[in-house]
């Protein structure tokens, strides 16, 4: 049976996608580290939830990829076709405070997963890049085809170099890869570094969120069943090695796509849907933009649209309440 190897299978998207490979049948191989940059038992509560569905085709390593010597011998004797790599040290702020994590996660890491999945000759590679790649483009909405020389963040610099090291083994073995730049990903599960789980949780207790750029920030929110979808349509669709020039640019077999829900959101209608939501009002803390931060993403998903057919289809309002249901109910 033809298996999956979905790298972070513990963490936020990489669950996600090993859950919905599941339920259509699929094999899945996950590896995590379980590191500790967030809550390890929230990533183990994940893990139980895949494990409730397992019906004989869930296998979970715990191990670090980043080691390639360890990752060698959990792959070993356990067979799979395509790599949905996932798995990575997320972040924007952090990497100001860490950035030795992010090169080993994110580039050592990056490699010993390409050089997997060259032995192996696998017949797909999709990888998570990020809207963070686009720094402070001030162009919008951002387009694959924008350069993306200049990032603002280190976590946004390995992510455009994982990117550029694709690009080299696509064309030196033929690998066929697409890379995903996410763009806001929110939804049950979700990750408690990010805005949307703060805010939720300071405002059911009654702290005060810090509001940054004193509130004027726009992101694309892309709930992450959407963002599932269009993960799951990559895996199913390899680039051709046709020659010709694929999205991002790359005439070998790789291409690279934004993944957003292509609607630029004012943070405070988010905080809006939150208040109503949590039942209360948000005591708010205006403060200046973050280093590393960027005031707007907005995605241009013209590409993975017309080469996929990807439409994301949950209004903000519906997948802010989904989000609050499933955080009441996780905290209950």
């Amino acid at each position: 049976m033809n298996a999956t190897l979905v790298t972070g299978a513990a963490g936020f998207i990489g669950f996600h996608v090993a859950k919905r490979l599941m339920m259509r049948g699929d094999s899945v191989i996950g590896i995590d580290n379980i590191n500790d940059y967030y809550d390890p038992q929230l990533k183990r509560a994940r893990l139980e939830e895949l494990g409730k569905l397992n019906r004989g085709q869930f296998d979970f390593e715990f191990v670090d990829f980043s080691d390639h010597e360890a990752l060698d011998r959990a792959l070993s004797g356990r067979q799979f076709s395509r790599i949905i790599h996932l798995g990575a040290q997320a972040g924007v702020r952090y990497s100001i405070e860490n950035p030795r994590a992010y090169v080993q996660s994110n580039l050592v890491g990056h490699l010993n997963l390409l050089e997997v999945a060259r032995h192996r000759k696998v017949e797909h590679f999709v990888y998570a890049s990020s809207s963070s790649v686009y720094g402070s483009n001030d162009s919008l909405p951002f387009r694959v085809e924008d350069r993306v020389d200049h990032p603002i963040s280190l976590y946004a610099a390995t992510k455009k170099s994982d990117e550029l090291i694709s690009e080299t083994y696509a064309h030196l073995y033929r690998l066929p890869q697409t890379g995903l730049r996410f763009f806001t990903v929110y939804g049950p599960w979700g990750r408690p570094d990010m805005a949307m789980w703060i805010f939720t949780d300071k405002i059911l207790k009654g702290q005060p969120i810090q509001v940054f750029n004193h509130g004027n920030m726009r992101r694309d929110f892309t709930y992450v069943d959407d963002i599932v979808s269009g993960v799951i349509a990559c895996h199913d669709n390899p680039p051709p090695d046709d020659g010709s020039a694929k999205a991002g640019g790359s005439v070998g077999p790789h291409r690279l796509y934004n993944i957003g829900n292509s609607r630029s959101e004012e943070l405070m209608h988010m905080i809006g849907l939150l208040e109503e939501l949590c039942g209360r009002k948000a005591e708010t803390e205006f403060l200046p933009l973050q280093p590393g931060d960027v005031p707007e993403t907005f995605a241009d998903i013209s590409a993975i649209r017309n080469d996929l057919g990807f439409e994301p289809s949950t209004a903000i309002e519906t997948g802010c309440a989904k989000f609050v249901n499933w955080f009441k109910e996780y905290h209950a």
